[in-house]
């Protein structure tokens, strides 16, 4: 579905940029100003700043005096309306306007034809409208819209960035449409087979006996409890050779046990015999 965001009376050349990069994000490149404050709105550096590499919607970008130009080809309109009117189109959350839009027949049965009332077809075309900074939408570009999109914010406090704005709309729209799948920033852990879990234990069991933490002649079932608290874990090769590792160290600072025990009864060397 051929998608098309058109900010009106812009004033801000930073929100300009900013609504190329919500855009982008989302996969949208079809941008359309009318009448903004500056004429070379796309070239300024404020712009291209806050656009943060999304030239290419701007390089697309189309820049009209009139609404009438900025749809043309468009065949749902929805404006973006914060203050809710007393006449024009419904007042509705994006979400769900955005899931009965999509659900919309593309052709409808002889018999809903034929029916009194039968339902919308789905528009091949969508475009979301965006007023100006200070004074949001004219009433009369809203009155012209088949929906007024409010996003739901808390009633104290709804003022939102139009950068902010774009950005969630096109998030929903996009959400609406499939969505992006999401890329891992690391790779699947591979896991450790049962054989390189049964050494490592092993290498525990007797590093836990070294130190005298575990008894051998009675273990009882701090093994098989390790065993399933490691299962559960599920380790990864490298996690197998870094519990090795603390296990070599146990081994390592564990008491040598060849050595005999100190005599705590003998006294020291230096002191004197009693005569």
């Amino acid at each position: 579905m051929k998608t098309r965001f058109v900010l009106i009376n812009t004033s801000h050349a930073g929100n300009v940029g900013a609504t190329a990069r919500a855009m982008k994000t989302m996969g949208f490149d079809d941008l359309v100003l009318v009448a903004p404050r500056w004429a070379n709105v796309l070239r300024r550096e404020e712009t291209i700043q806050r656009a943060s590499g999304a030239l290419d919607v701007l390089n697309n970008a189309r820049i009209v005096e009139t609404l009438d130009e900025a749809l043309d080809g468009m065949v749902h309109l929805c404006a973006t309306a914060m203050t809710p009117r007393d006449f024009g189109p419904p007042t509705l959350a994006p979400r769900p306007h955005f899931a009965e839009l999509l659900a919309r027949p593309e052709v409808l049965s002889e018999q809903e034809l034929l029916a009194p009332v039968h339902q919308a077809l789905k528009p091949d075309s969508v475009a979301f409208l965006f007023g100006s900074e200070r004074f949001g939408m004219q009433n009369d570009d809203v009155y012209r819209c088949h929906a007024a999109l409010s996003i739901p914010t808390d009633p104290k406090f709804g003022s939102l960035n139009l950068g902010a704005a774009v950005q969630l709309i096109a998030y929903d729209w996009r959400e609406a449409l499939g969505g992006f799948g999401v890329q891992a920033a690391t790779t699947e852990p591979r896991l450790a087979d049962a054989a390189a879990v049964a050494g490592m234990l092993g290498h525990w069991e007797q590093a836990l006996a070294d130190i005298g933490f575990l008894d051998p002649a009675s273990p009882k079932k701090l093994m098989p409890r390790l065993n399933q608290l490691f299962n559960r874990a599920q380790l990864s090769p490298e996690e197998i050779h870094i519990l090795r590792g603390v296990a070599k160290a146990m081994m390592r600072h564990a008491p040598d046990k060849t050595l005999p025990a100190p005599d705590k009864a003998s006294a020291p060397a230096n002191t004197p015999l009693t005569p």
